[in-house]
């Protein structure tokens, strides 16, 4: 939820970030039920075609925060909650294919008829899933960090941060434990995504607002070995953090050599979460692919 205070913490951080914020306006929250599971999201307006992004795993919406508040000027931006991360719902199903078919019925649920997607990691996944099932309703598909051969090893002491998360008094413990795992990191950035993160309980803890059984990650390694398959059908621009470990240049430059309609761009100063490292670059390549027509 997006209060006052809220709003100008995060204009400010993204004014120091970088952004060129064209509309200050809160998001209007959204909420939607599919197969029993409550689904939700933020939709920043905009002028333009639909365009729904689609978070990374341990993620949520407001990872897209700083994007959205800088392209308004070129689509009507939906930023969605995956199911079993922020304030969606969890749920038993948590398959590629189910959180596609989450990603159409919010389309459905807007009245969005034709779409463009953008995903990072594990939303890019979804974004191409979904992409491959409704080519007649995906125009334009966006892949920030995410391609087959990511080196998954690199993850692992953020996946140890994520697993390890629990009940806190304060935020603070859990943006030191979290510069720790990066401090490369900037530090304002990491404090505003911890507390998107959590939410407070009566006692006064913090707690984490995601499911936290652990993913399937050999169901989604093994989605993403056969990503490429899913690109046939529609323009796709594959975006690389800089310094991303995840997704090393040339796996990068190997996807979109496979890809009929493809292309390759690199923002520098960013790693994994290119969205968050490097807002303002990332909005400008974006803005560049989602409005271009043939």
């Amino acid at each position: 939820m997006y209060g006052p205070s809220t709003m100008v913490a995060m204009t400010e951080l993204a004014t120091t970030l970088g952004v060129v914020i064209h509309d200050p306006t809160p998001p209007r929250e959204i909420c939607f039920s599919r197969a029993g599971c409550r689904l939700h999201g933020f939709d920043w307006g905009g002028t333009g075609p639909p365009v729904l992004l689609l978070h990374g795993g341990g993620l949520t919406a407001h990872t897209w925060d700083f994007v959205c508040l800088g392209l308004r000027d070129a689509g009507r931006l939906v930023a969605l909650d995956l199911r079993g991360h922020g304030d969606s719902g969890w749920s038993h199903d948590y398959r590629i294919d189910t959180m596609a078919a989450d990603v159409v019925a919010a389309a459905d649920h807007l009245g969005f008829d034709r779409f463009q997607l953008v995903g990072m990691s594990l939303g890019g996944l979804i974004a191409a899933h979904a992409a491959d099932a409704r080519p007649d309703r995906v125009e334009r598909l966006a892949l920030v960090d995410v391609a087959p051969g990511v080196d998954f090893e690199s993850t692992r002491r953020v996946r140890a941060f994520m697993t390890g998360l629990g009940p806190v008094r304060d935020l603070e413990t859990v943006l030191e434990a979290a510069m720790r795992v990066n401090p490369r990191a900037d530090r304002a950035s990491v404090a505003y995504r911890m507390s998107t993160l959590f939410r407070r309980i009566p006692d006064g803890d913090w707690v984490p607002k995601g499911d936290p059984r652990p993913p399937d990650f050999p169901a989604i390694l093994a989605a993403i070995d056969r990503l490429a398959d899913r690109l046939t059908g529609v323009p796709v621009l594959l975006v690389r953090g800089g310094r991303s470990r995840v997704l090393p240049q040339a796996t990068a430059e190997h996807l979109v050599g496979r890809i009929p309609d493809g292309q390759l761009v690199v923002i520098p100063n960013a790693g994994h979460n290119v969205q968050e490292d490097n807002p303002p670059v990332l909005t400008t390549a974006l803005r560049t692919f989602l409005t271009h027509r043939p």
